[in-house]
């Protein structure tokens, strides 16, 4: 097979989401638990540092004592000269620099003046970290004020550094996803399409063998099911052909011999008011049954025929309603048979049309009960004729075998036919480019339809008929 471009399925999206839903969820975590552990070992750091600046810079603060004012604006000057941005609460609240007055939380205030040591981070845009104690010896509250900018900078572009790396990898695992997923359905795609090949009767399909994977073992089994499924339509073949052969011998040998008998049983029957009671029966049994082997024999010379594709197609202008009244007379059915419908003329060869609207009619009277209707219309661009009964109507499983050579329904439904009426039926509707269908169910009747084109086969293709509902 030809290797072909694997299109993107819902199976292969799927594991290609899956494999990033995979990567992308694994990397997150990582990513985000990673940060988080990093800020919160560097935050923990900067406060240890800065407890450790505030307990030092509170010792200092105890040798200005006492706190009177010039001692108080002494302290405030070394400590903003020192870098250190403080805030002493004593009888008040003086900064150090007007610029750092960060908001003291109840809270804050209220370890510190219990004796402990504490602190307070900034919200929002506010990266101060406030550290606060007692000062040795006195009631005064000193807090050192720490900027955390460089601190949280830092953090930002880490995390946006992880959030771009996050990205990458969910990226990057959607093209190996893909490539895996396609990779792997290729195999799929490829047994799918010789699937289709073999469904459309390439039974010489095969699919390449490559490595000792799983995908290798399936297709080295489908192979061999492909050489097993074509051997065995090859021999269906071959007994087709045998079977019609042997129709065609048959019919062909019984044909000559036939032919005499037929000209023998019609002297009989002209001389069987001579004949005594028991003999005059007889004779009447052997006429009928001489009647329905020449029936068979002609059914079998056209069905080979058929087969053999040596029935041509004649076409003409047919008037559809004056053919089924000629039919229905020509054969004795007026009593039986009801023909309705309009005027309609088509292009068909009125030889083959006449031959399955004959059998359609012949079936009905043969099997169907009271009322027998043959109707003609005219459906847009197709002529439909329609053949019902009110007999006992068709079992559903017998429908799909209906228009098999010599399928009968039952013992009841067999009469004296030869079981092929039907099955040439459908060949010649076949010939007509139309479709010949069926919708029966037992105690409705039976309705066959034959829908024909208009124009014959040169304006539609053969359709091969079957067994769908076609009575609307």
């Amino acid at each position: 097979m030809a290797t072909e471009t694997v299109r993107p399925g819902r199976l292969r999206r799927r594991l290609t989401i899956a494999f990033v839903l995979v990567a992308g969820v694994s990397a997150g975590v990582l990513a985000g638990g990673s940060y988080l552990l990093l800020r919160q070992a560097r935050y923990d750091a900067s406060l240890h540092a800065a407890a450790a600046d505030a307990r030092y810079q509170l010792v200092l603060a105890g040798q200005f004592l006492p706190l009177t004012e010039q001692r108080r604006a002494e302290l405030l000057t070394s400590f903003e000269g020192s870098g250190r941005h403080v805030v002493l609460v004593a009888d008040g609240t003086w900064p150090s620099h007007p610029a750092y007055v960060p908001p003291l939380s109840e809270r804050l205030r209220a370890t510190v003046a219990a004796g402990q040591l504490g602190y307070e981070r900034g919200t929002g845009r506010s990266r101060l970290l406030v550290v606060g104690g007692r000062v040795p010896g006195s009631s005064a509250e000193l807090y050192v004020i720490t900027g955390e900018d460089d601190l949280a900078n830092g953090l930002d572009q880490l995390r946006n550094a992880l959030a771009a790396g996050w990205v990458l990898v969910v990226l990057l695992a959607a093209a190996v996803g893909d490539t895996l997923a396609r990779r792997t359905l290729e195999p799929v795609s490829r047994a799918s399409r010789a699937a289709r090949a073999i469904t459309e009767g390439l039974l010489a399909t095969r699919l390449p063998v490559r490595g000792r994977d799983e995908f290798s073992a399936w297709a080295a089994s489908f192979n061999e099911m492909a050489e097993a499924l074509e051997a065995k339509i090859a021999a269906l073949h071959r007994a087709q052909e045998r079977e019609r052969r042997f129709t065609a011998d048959v019919a062909h040998e019984l044909r000559t011999p036939v032919t005499a008998l037929v000209a023998a049983a019609s002297l009989l029957r002209d001389h069987l008011d001579q004949l005594p009671g028991d003999a005059r029966r007889a004779g009447e049994l052997l006429v009928t049954d001489v009647v329905r082997l020449r029936r068979l024999v002609e059914d079998l010379m056209e069905i080979s025929r058929l087969d053999a594709g040596q029935e041509a197609v004649a076409v003409a202008d047919v008037d559809a309603s004056a053919l089924l009244h000629a039919i229905v007379a020509a054969r004795g059915w007026r009593n039986r048979v009801e023909v309705d419908g309009e005027p309609v003329r088509l292009h068909t060869d009125p030889r083959r049309l006449e031959r399955v609207l004959g059998n359609l009619i012949a079936n009905a009277v043969q099997h169907g009960d009271g009322a027998i209707r043959a109707r003609v219309t005219q459906a847009g661009a197709r002529v439909v004729f329609d053949v019902d009964d009110q007999g006992p109507g068709i079992p559903a499983e017998h429908l799909p075998r209906l228009f098999d050579r010599f399928h009968k329904v039952d013992p009841a439904r067999s009469g004296g036919g030869s079981g092929l009426g039907l099955a040439i039926a459908q060949e010649n509707a076949r010939l007509l480019g139309g479709r010949l269908s069926v919708h029966s169910a037992p105690g409705s009747g039976t309705r066959f339809r034959l829908d024909l084109p208009d124009a014959g086969p040169d304006a539609a293709g053969p359709d091969r008929p079957d067994s769908s509902d076609g009575a609307g």
